[in-house]
């Protein structure tokens, strides 16, 4: 896990100091950053996440590579879903919607045919995938 944390750390410090734009494997992957807070420790938590737009909405899926369970930051946002999202040199509080029935279905779609990794990732795991739009507070 320590390998994976250490890649993404240098993927949010390259986001960051490039304005957004990342290179290496994630070159040319609609990458936000999803800042959470942890729901046994208090502490905030950020991701960099592949995204896609929908009419003006940023939705996220919680994937994990198609694990058995779902990632600890969509397990944050159930408890808090107060979150930061971090789009280019763009920085704003939004609140997490976990999507059901036919508007997460549309949304996977829309996303994995972009990005059809995700579809693999669907057919690794039994759970159903989960879909996250972030709408901007208010």
């Amino acid at each position: 896990m320590s390998e994976l944390n250490d890649f993404n750390q240098q993927v949010i410090k390259e986001f960051r100091t490039n304005q957004g734009k990342v290179g290496g494997q994630m070159a040319g992957v609609p990458l936000l950053l999803l800042t959470t807070t942890g729901n046994k420790t208090g502490r905030t938590l950020t991701k960099p996440l592949a995204y896609t737009n929908d009419g003006g909405r940023i939705f996220v899926i919680a994937s994990f590579a198609g694990s058995s369970h779902n990632p600890a930051w969509f397990c944050n946002l159930e408890a808090n879903p107060t979150v930061t999202v971090e789009v280019g040199t763009e920085k704003f509080q939004a609140r997490a919607r976990i999507t059901s029935g036919e508007e997460r279905d549309r949304l996977f779609k829309l996303q994995a045919d972009k990005m059809a990794i995700f579809y693999d990732y669907q057919k690794k795991t039994t759970r159903q995938i989960p879909v996250v739009v972030l709408e901007r507070a208010s």
